[in-house]
């Protein structure tokens, strides 16, 4: 389970992911949109992708719907060092991995906010699913608790 990913196909590589990002860096947040950069764990240059900022009970997180794909990698290999872009604003965080078996809540609240533009990669399960259903599903979509620097 730890290789899951689902890659975007070419619309959302070209066009979706092009259009939230540069509306997102022009500083309007789309549904909690942000900018994650990260350093590359093979070139160290920094690398860009839009995400989705959730906040729950006080705390921030990002949730990878699409599994363990490269921001993923990248953030593992960076020690959990990254920012949150947004407009001219960067906000560095320290993240830190959250255990699949403790992070149903976060994706309920993640798929509460955004099945309508992720739950394709949940396999059915959603914002209404049993704990038990999310926990089954968890360890295909990383989680990680952000705090700020």
């Amino acid at each position: 389970m730890a290789d899951h990913y689902r890659a975007p196909g070419w619309f959302t590589r070209n066009i979706a992911n092009r259009l939230v990002a540069g509306v997102t860096r022009a500083g309007v947040s789309v549904l909690g949109s942000r900018v994650l950069e990260v350093r590359g764990r093979s070139s160290g240059e920094p690398r860009r992708t839009p995400v989705n900022l959730l906040t729950l009970d006080g705390r921030q997180y990002l949730v990878s719907a699409r599994g363990h794909g490269q921001w993923v990698r990248n953030v593992r290999a960076a020690g959990g060092e990254l920012a949150l872009l947004r407009g001219r604003g960067r906000t560095a965080y320290l993240a830190e991995e959250v255990e699949p078996d403790d992070s149903v809540a976060v994706l309920r609240a993640y798929l509460a906010r955004w099945k309508a533009e992720v739950g394709v990669f949940f396999d059915g399960v959603g914002p209404d699913s049993s704990d038990e259903q999310i926990r089954q599903i968890a360890p295909r979509h990383p989680v990680f608790a952000l705090t700020p620097q």
